[in-house]
């Protein structure tokens, strides 16, 4: 048994498995584009059972149509060592298979486990913040599971980011900045504390302090993967307050959709929300929704996520493909019928489809009545304050 970089053990005799564990934890909490390399672990030790469950998440967390399928081999390995396994590594596994069942709250038991009593586990909490942003959203059990690990890691910039975020996600905006610039002068190559204090200067408005404080660090971004577009989406969003449209055209096709990762759902996110923007300020996006159809076919008969089906199912209608539109809007209702674990499905992505159909065609009124009842229970569908904020101008420009 060896011990990776944050002291904690891992059951293998195999120090390339624990340095492929320690490069993922680099690669997962910086957001960069080399996530892989977990995989370079299973080539030492292919039964290690943290290095399988770690598999699993490199796929769960790509959120596609077939994201389970690829992980549930990593994670059928990981639980046929469970035996061996240290009491974290069972923890973990238990909370991975949780998630690929859809039982988010289960899972959450298990990261909230684990970030008391191994709060060094910083991928276990990565994960923990990640469902309570999207999954089963909490920003106050997002903030409660990121201050359980923080008295354990106050020297790691990281846990400083995420930190920011859950604060600023509670609406504590000067503590939030504070603790976001304390994490990018401890390490400036931090993504997650640059987006966490561009969230505080977009709800307080301070779009001018927004793209200094973003284009001062964008140089950094360049080894992120799907975060990349994700920060210049943010950069985006202050120049279109500002009416600057050439700037934000010129980074939609530059660096939001230009270098997105085609294939991960969350990035169809970034585009498809600025191009709502974009048309609600009264800006022509000439071809571009056109440009994004080959990327959203594959998840009509799959739905991954309620937030990435809102903007595809959206993005669909004002392409044109109303055949595949409602072959999305029934692959959503089955969904909702056959997932118990998530009646969000039912009670709020149904009907804000139908909702962000109305409007995309232009019936406004019929877009109102069905999205008035469920913004109520919008933060159910997961995503960020700034991401869910584009519903709200939906449903107020109808």
């Amino acid at each position: 048994m060896l011990s990776d970089a944050q002291g904690l053990s891992v059951t293998t005799d195999a120090p390339a498995a624990v340095e492929a564990v320690n490069q993922f934890a680099e690669q997962v909490l910086g957001h960069g584009n080399q996530a892989e390399v977990i995989l370079q672990g299973l080539a030492a030790d292919p039964t290690a059972v943290l290095v399988n469950a770690h598999g699993a998440v490199l796929h769960l967390w790509a959120e596609a149509p077939d994201s389970v399928a690829r992980a549930r081999p990593y994670l059928q390995t990981a639980l046929a060592g469970l035996a061996t396994a240290t009491a974290r590594e069972r923890w973990y596994v238990r909370a991975i298979a949780a998630w690929t069942e859809g039982d988010f709250a289960l899972a959450l038991r298990y990261h909230n486990a684990l970030a008391e009593w191994y709060p060094r586990d910083l991928i276990a909490a990565s994960i923990g913040q990640y469902h309570y942003l999207f999954n089963q959203p909490s920003s106050a059990g997002m903030l409660r599971l990121v201050e359980t690990i923080f008295p354990a890691n106050r020297d790691n910039h990281y846990v400083h980011g995420m930190l920011a975020f859950a604060l600023e996600q509670n609406g504590c905006l000067e503590e939030a900045e504070a603790v976001g610039r304390q994490a990018v002068a401890m390490n400036r190559h931090d993504p997650w504390a640059h987006h966490a204090v561009a969230h505080v200067f977009e709800t307080q408005g301070r779009d001018g302090e927004g793209i200094a404080w973003m284009e001062s660090v964008s140089d950094t971004w360049e080894q992120c993967g799907s975060f990349y577009c994700h920060n210049w989406w943010h950069l985006a969003l202050y120049y279109l307050r500002q009416g600057d449209v050439a700037h934000v055209l010129d980074l939609y096709d530059q660096k939001i959709w230009g270098r997105a990762v085609k294939a991960y759902p969350h990035c169809h996110i970034n585009a498809i929300s600025l191009l709502i923007d974009l048309e609600l300020a009264g800006v022509a996006v000439g071809d571009r929704w056109h440009q994004l159809e080959p990327y959203l076919f594959p998840g009509i008969d799959h739905p991954v996520h309620p937030l990435v089906e809102l903007h595809q199912v959206y993005a669909l209608t004002r392409a044109g493909h109303i055949d595949w539109v409602e072959a999305k809007l029934q692959s959503i209702g089955r969904h909702a019928a056959s997932h118990p674990h998530q009646s969000v499905w039912e009670r709020v992505v149904v009907p804000m489809t139908k909702g962000l159909v109305a409007f995309a065609k232009g019936d406004r009124k019929t877009a109102a009545v069905w999205l008035e009842p469920v913004l109520p229970r919008l933060y159910q569908v997961g995503g960020s304050h700034a991401q869910r904020a584009i519903f709200q101008r939906i449903y107020q420009a109808a």
